[in-house]
């Protein structure tokens, strides 16, 4: 299998592998317990996109902003969102991220400045420049990453966004992950112009167009254009090209796609890729993976257990943080 030349250390690229198998198994766990009743609402999966949220988030600080969508569980994961907190929000106990009033699609967590989570398809992009605009305001040397699909290109809070962003200035990074359906419309039937970058070229930021299932190449895409944020040149834009291997959520019967097309999809899984990739360059050894998985099952058992664990708000409580309260 080609790809590109391993530059990057053996600790870092058993890092990113770590990571990706962390998401993975985690949502197989989520579809496991959905499927018990212990989770409930709507669940949609990031299972074949990893690379991407897993490379980006190993190319930022702490003190930098991230903005997700609904398929942000592996998103939160890396981003250092601790497995118990983000299950216990899945179970909806209010030792969840958002005590459990958010559920699988509006994980937040301050602390990790990760400010969700939205549901609305497009609504973080203009949240994500009101964070950036700020940073920029207050002269913070941060950058806001703002996550979203294909089907937001369609919505006017996109184009607003990104001239705005281009006008301003702003040190956002804006990353596509382009996995070819809107739900259940394909792109090429949804949109007139199928190579999403060109979108924000338009605008004047800079862009470009990768390979999403390849963890190095999002690594070395996100890290160049971080690196040109932050040296003052404004906006960057990444259209990652990848594939979602399971349904748009839990309730789609995948009508719209063939199963050869999933299957095909499925070779380019970016788990085995980087694994042989590594092994054919002799940087993964022969208990790597064991460890890994190992120390994984530990995470997510540990992770359900205490979400079993947890409490359930009071009744009584249910109608605190609907209105902001005095002095707060």
């Amino acid at each position: 299998m080609s790809g590109p030349k391993l530059h990057l250390s053996r600790d870092t690229l058993l890092s990113l592998l770590k990571q990706m198998i962390r998401v993975r198994r985690f949502e197989e766990k989520c579809v496991e317990l959905y499927q018990a009743e212990m989770i409930r609402g709507f669940l949609h999966l990031d299972v074949g996109e990893e690379a991407i949220c897993t490379a980006v988030m190993a190319a930022l600080t702490p003190e930098d902003a991230v903005v997700a969508t609904y398929r942000e569980h592996g998103h939160a994961l890396v981003r250092g969102v601790p497995a118990r907190d983000i299950m216990a929000e899945m179970y909806g106990k209010i030792e969840g991220v958002s005590r459990g009033r958010g559920g699988s699609m509006h994980l937040f967590s301050a602390a990790h400045r990760f400010y969700g989570g939205y549901a609305i398809v497009g609504g973080g992009l203009p949240l994500a420049a009101g964070l950036a605009l700020a940073d920029k305001m207050q002269k913070k040397n941060r950058v806001t990453v703002c996550f979203f699909g294909e089907g937001a290109v369609a919505e006017g809070e996109f184009h607003e966004t990104m001239n705005l962003s281009a006008l301003w200035k702003l040190p956002i990074l804006f990353v596509c992950e382009n996995n070819l359906y809107a739900m259940g419309t394909r792109l090429d039937i949804s949109e007139s112009e199928t190579d999403i970058h060109l979108k924000a070229q338009s605008y004047r930021i800079g862009s470009e167009s990768i390979d999403g299932m390849d963890v190095i190449a999002v690594d070395a895409a996100a890290s160049r254009a971080l690196a040109e944020i932050r040296n003052g040149s404004g906006p960057h834009f990444i259209e990652c090209r990848t594939y979602r291997f399971r349904a748009h959520s839990m309730f789609d019967p995948q009508l719209y796609r063939t199963k050869a097309e999933v299957e095909e999809w499925k070779a380019r899984d970016p788990i085995p890729w980087l694994a042989n990739r590594m092994r054919e360059a002799g940087m993964l050894h022969e208990n790597d993976l064991e460890a890994i998985e190992g120390a994984v099952s530990q995470e997510i058992e540990d992770a359900v257990a205490y979400a079993q664990r947890g409490s359930w708000e009071p009744v009584a409580e249910l109608a605190r943080y609907v209105y902001a309260e005095a002095g707060s």
